[in-house]
């Protein structure tokens, strides 16, 4: 198993910038692919950004393409969210998410392809 705990929300005015992260217990973090997901108020949880357990290969939103930046530190087991140019249609509560940890060659997109969730931490940005 592994254990996650996301860190770093808050509040920031549009146009910001802001970096969640997400630390990582348990079993080996470098055989995990990992996502960002975020869910507003009234909407579904949706997916942000995934790389894979290498750090190889990531994949994003349309939503957040150009903006948004996710990598990893394998050796520190810290997932990281980098979120510029933000605006109040980014404000939802972050998650982290690992997959099953079996190395898998392509980041995922769908959130039922993660078994492993963090609570969420709050991101706010104001207009």
């Amino acid at each position: 198993q592994v254990q996650l705990v996301e860190s770093g929300g808050g509040l920031v005015q549009a146009g910001g910038s802001l970096r969640v992260s997400c630390a990582a217990s348990g079993r080996t973090f470098r055989s995990y692919g990992m996502g960002w997901f975020r869910q507003a108020p009234g909407n579904e949880r949706s997916f942000v950004a995934a790389i894979k357990w290498s750090g190889g290969s990531t994949l994003y939103a349309d939503s957040v393409k150009g903006r948004f930046t996710i990598s990893r530190d394998n050796a520190n087991n810290m997932l990281y969210l980098q979120m510029n140019s933000l605006s109040p249609e980014d404000t939802a509560v972050y998650y982290c998410a690992a997959d099953s940890g079996n190395y898998y060659n392509t980041p995922r997109r769908s959130e039922y392809e993660y078994k492993y969730w963090g609570q969420g931490t709050q991101v706010t940005v104001s207009s």
